[in-house]
């Protein structure tokens, strides 16, 4: 693609919202889970990773089967029965990746480049979606191929 096709696309000035999957249709978990409450979700879903939400709807974290397997790994055998013994909140990670959705595309896809869903969230904090760097991709591939500026 030319220098000047990159030039020519409004990436900057375009938002994200069109992009986002709302959060009810998104698979999540509450911290006070119980680890196997969570890994059920994550592999009925067929997610490797979810948010943590609690229930005044703040995204607190991220969950993923690794993180819960790692815990449950013996030296010997993995120790299944360790499943029901801690919480979601035990185990999730507090560093990831978050958005407001009145913020560009080109700050999404930024911070894409790290991480396979950005959690959106309103202005006042709450979870309101996902924006996933396959809907990322899916759309900048659409801008680039078909030379449109907007959907």
């Amino acid at each position: 693609m030319s220098m000047e096709t990159m030039q020519s696309l409004t990436l900057q000035d375009e938002d994200i919202a069109r992009l986002i999957i709302d959060a009810d249709d998104v698979a999540c978990v509450h911290p006070q889970h119980s680890a196997e409450h969570a890994l059920l979700v994550l592999i009925k879903s067929g997610y490797s990773a979810i948010p943590v939400v609690t229930s005044d709807g703040r995204v607190v974290g991220i969950i993923s089967k690794t993180l819960i397997l790692d815990r449950i790994l013996g030296l010997e055998r993995i120790e299944f029965e360790a499943l029901s013994t801690f919480t979601v909140q035990d185990v999730m990670r507090t560093d990831f990746h978050r958005i407001g959705r009145w913020e560009p595309f080109l700050r999404a896809l930024q911070l894409s480049i790290d991480a396979p869903f950005l959690c959106v969230e309103d202005e006042s904090g709450k979870f309101v979606g996902l924006l996933t760097r396959h809907g990322i991709l899916a759309y900048l591939n659409g801008v680039i191929r078909k030379g449109r500026k907007r959907p």
